[in-house]
């Protein structure tokens, strides 16, 4: 009875859902069903998710969900996964349901050019204030850059490279990143969009779990 409920649910959902996302009826299916098994088993980590009053089987907590990214997708950076999963957790409850699930992997993995700014930005704005600040890029920087050691003053290097950005991205000129800047200067140079870290999957991640969800069909 329980596993004809949850079909009947992603049933329902992919009907409301899939519409709204890049994905097709039965790929929104796929990967629902693989929601399920991400939260309902222990395929990542030696940690299971503990039991609270959420249902276990439509929600995803923080530490699984940076498991996917690491394992699954092969990023690595702690503040720029804990900013993804904030950037799909479009309620900030702490956890991502099976609609923040589709529509957060349709731009991640196939999103338009103005969907994934959009989505970077939001990755990037760690204040969530509207702008890239001098001292964010700063900080995102300094975590993704890899430090020499010949380097006496690493900062000073990231100082230059955030100067250097600001200069090229900065279109109105007030020594900060608005969308406005970000999107034209991502219109202009496509290369630009994870200007301060990786926050997309790498292509051959991507098209590895585009494989997935073609078998799960």
């Amino acid at each position: 009875m329980a596993g004809r409920n949850q079909k009947k649910t992603i049933t329902q959902l992919c009907e409301k859902t899939y519409k709204s996302t890049h994905f097709s009826k039965r790929e929104a299916e796929s990967l629902l069903n693989m929601f399920q098994c991400y939260t309902q088993g222990d395929k990542f980590s030696n940690q299971s998710i503990s039991s609270d009053s959420k249902d276990q089987a439509k929600l995803m907590d923080r530490n699984k969900f940076r498991d996917i990214l690491n394992y699954t997708f092969k990023m690595t950076d702690d503040m720029l996964m804990d900013r993804v999963f904030r950037a799909f957790d479009k309620d900030n409850d702490s956890y991502i349901s099976m609609t923040e699930w589709l529509e957060g992997l349709s731009i991640f993995l196939r999103g338009n050019l103005l969907e994934k700014a959009r989505y970077c930005f939001n990755v990037y704005d760690l204040n969530n204030d509207g702008y890239i600040s001098r001292e964010e890029m700063f900080h995102m920087l300094k975590h993704s850059l890899v430090k020499q050691p010949t380097e006496e003053d690493p900062d000073e290097g990231v100082k230059d490279l955030v100067e250097i950005t600001l200069k090229k991205m900065d279109l109105d000129h007030d020594s900060r990143l608005s969308y406005k800047d970000f999107e034209e200067s991502v219109r202009l140079e496509e290369l630009l969009l994870e200007a301060f870290g990786t926050c997309l999957p790498e292509e051959k991640a991507k098209e590895a779990f585009e494989t997935l969800i073609e078998k799960n069909k």
